[in-house]
């Protein structure tokens, strides 16, 4: 069944909106996964513009793979924080810096990337169908829930820097998507930082010292940002560790990965699970995170935050990702216009933010609701109540938003995802099927 392309089911060819509007909503997407991409290198100490480069990169890879069908763009992945920190405490077991310590986490994020490969090799061998018994509505709707809930501390912690500002950056945000007009109406989120952006540096709220002392041009990649100095002379019992240190948190990336595209699709209201396929996302990102780690850029993901943005313009063109991941080339040989956006004021994205990991809740709402989840049954009520409070719980509750396990951490989101898998494989009465539940997967959005 497919979807006939009108104004209320949304815009699947942005062409018809002209040059000018797609490099604007192109723009619009690379704003809105900027703030989270840059932040995992400055937790991690990588490289800024080798992220922005390889997030780009990674991006065009993904949809190359993906035969250009999926509306996704891959930024920087939080999940692979804490094998970062390990590796490079454990680098100071052998007299290593950070510098020195990081390009050993790298090597150990090339091989996650291995991981999804033999994952998608196994489910182009045995099937989507048999992948996704495992991840029915009462799974993938709290899990959807769930991304945009844990997200959601972020954004209010960037807010709290200057609500006045955040609060500036909603209202354009409501006011542009709700009343605006033509082009104003899907370009929300690039109003509401431009907009809230020159309203803080009016009020003196943006610190632009290090831009003027930033050069325009510059090469993204050092050769000591890149992995070649462990090639050339590594410690081998590092080197080890820090492939089983890291290498075990791609299964919960790929559980992550699973819940982005179901996200990604319900959104769409296409199914990208069956066409392209999910073996071919995931190997476009496991294909993204190994290249952009040999160079010393962080792990990619898909993004939300860009999810968010195709909910609330409803253009649903994969050429516009792909215009943002040029974006995000082009500026990557740019330290100046990397520290004019860094001098942009947190709250200004944490007001933007708020609303795209809001829009990322809402959506896994009513994957629930449309495919009328049946709550009058115990073992429904068990799997989400679990999946929301493990979500939530621990990404709140603990020191370092995650718990350990052997070798590796798990986020909040990943052991949320496997216990609910878990649970539904295991507790009686299921009451869905993907791919021969002809009504199930209409209600959930996906074109079947």
């Amino acid at each position: 069944m497919g979807l006939t392309q009108t104004n209320e089911d949304g815009i699947y060819d942005a062409r018809s909106l002209g040059r000018a509007k797609m490099l604007l909503l192109g723009l619009q997407h690379m704003f809105a996964m900027f703030g989270a991409t840059v932040l995992v290198p400055a937790i991690t100490g990588l490289s800024v513009s080798s992220t922005l480069l390889f997030a780009g990169l990674g991006t065009l890879l993904f949809h190359m793979i993906t035969k250009y069908k999926v509306p996704a763009f891959l930024g920087s992945s939080f999940a692979f924080l804490g094998g970062y920190a390990t590796v490079v405490t454990l680098g100071k077991e052998y007299n290593l810096s950070q510098a020195e310590a990081l390009p050993y986490a790298c090597i150990g994020v090339f091989f996650a990337g291995f991981v999804y490969f033999i994952v998608a090799a196994l489910i182009k061998s045995y099937g989507t169908n048999k992948v996704m018994k495992f991840f029915p509505p009462i799974v993938t709707g709290p899990i959807i829930i769930s991304i945009g809930l844990t997200l959601s501390g972020t954004a209010v912690a960037s807010c709290e820097s200057n609500w006045l500002i955040a609060l500036i950056a909603i209202l354009i945000v409501i006011i542009a998507n709700i009343w605006g007009k033509g082009m104003i109406k899907i370009i929300p989120i690039l109003l509401g930082v431009v907009g809230s952006y020159l309203i803080a540096a009016i009020a003196g709220e943006a610190d632009f010292s290090s831009v003027a002392s930033a050069p325009l041009f510059g090469l993204p990649v050092q050769q000591q940002d890149t992995v070649l100095p462990v090639i050339m002379n590594p410690n081998y019992s590092l080197l080890i560790a820090s492939i089983l240190t890291i290498m075990p948190i791609s299964l919960a990336t790929i559980v992550e990965h699973i819940g982005d595209i179901c996200a990604i699709s319900s959104t769409a209201r296409r199914n990208y699970l069956s066409e392209p396929g999910l073996h071919r996302t995931l190997l476009g990102d496991g294909l993204a995170t190994s290249m952009a780690s040999l160079f010393g850029a962080p792990a990619n993901t898909t993004y939300g935050e860009n999810t968010g943005v195709l909910n609330l313009t409803k253009v649903f063109d994969p050429k516009v990702i792909r215009l943002a991941a040029i974006f995000a080339i082009i500026f990557s040989f740019s330290p100046k216009f990397a520290a004019l956006v860094s001098a942009m004021p947190t709250a200004t994205m944490g007001g933007v933010s708020l609303v795209l990991y809001g829009m990322i809740s809402a959506i896994g709402v009513r994957n629930v609701v449309e495919n009328q989840v049946d709550f009058t049954k115990s073992r429904n009520v068990i799997i989400a109540a679990l999946i929301l409070v493990l979500a939530i719980g621990i990404q709140y509750g603990t020191k370092s938003s995650s718990i350990s396990i052997g070798f590796t951490n798990l986020s909040g989101l990943a052991v949320a995802a496997i216990v609910g898998i878990l649970l539904n494989a295991i507790l009686p009465g299921k009451d869905y099927e993907f791919g021969k539940n002809q009504v199930g997967d209409t209600s959930m959005n996906l074109e079947v």
